[in-house]
């Protein structure tokens, strides 16, 4: 019976990997990365897109497509409930990216994308859990967010447009 078990669990994880489509970066286009601002989010933010694109190979920083960055994130405070028991506060964060090619003087890709989450609002600013958590919760975003555009990376046909 355990050798049914087993033969079953092979066919599942045999059909799940061979469903599973990898994206690659087909195109030898590189990119270069400008300064990015914004004291520790921007240089995050900086992190996590030099790395990406050094993990795909399409970055260096002579190359006529700069892509510039912005990250802006914000918070609001909301009560989830009729009992006012439950506190919590939403992040939104907003990475705004552009590619530009240097050459040509234009545009060739423009995005904003947008990530939130959110947390339960301990009902003192001098926890340490708040803190803590926003940060964590900043560095999750970001991350999300550069993930987010290197899969739209794929489908950048890097043609000016107006």
């Amino acid at each position: 019976m355990s050798k049914i078990k087993l033969l079953i669990l092979l066919l599942i994880s045999l059909l799940v990997f061979s469903c599973t489509n990898k994206q690659i970066n087909h195109s030898n286009q590189k990119y270069s990365l400008k300064y990015i601002g914004g004291e520790y989010d921007g240089l995050l933010l900086n992190n996590y897109l030099k790395n990406s694109l050094k993990n795909l190979g399409i970055f260096d920083q002579k190359s006529i497509f700069e892509i510039q960055a912005n990250i802006n994130h914000n918070s609001n405070l909301y009560i989830t409930n009729i009992d006012n028991t439950s506190d919590r506060e939403k992040i939104n964060t907003k990475l705004f990216i552009q590619i530009f090619d240097q050459n040509s003087n234009c545009m060739v890709f423009k995005d904003e994308i947008n990530v939130s989450q959110f947390y339960i609002y301990a009902s003192s600013d001098k926890f340490l859990s708040n803190q803590t958590a926003v940060k964590k919760i900043k560095k999750d975003n970001t991350e999300l967010a550069v993930k987010k555009f290197i899969i739209n990376l794929n489908k950048i046909n890097n043609k000016c447009y107006e």
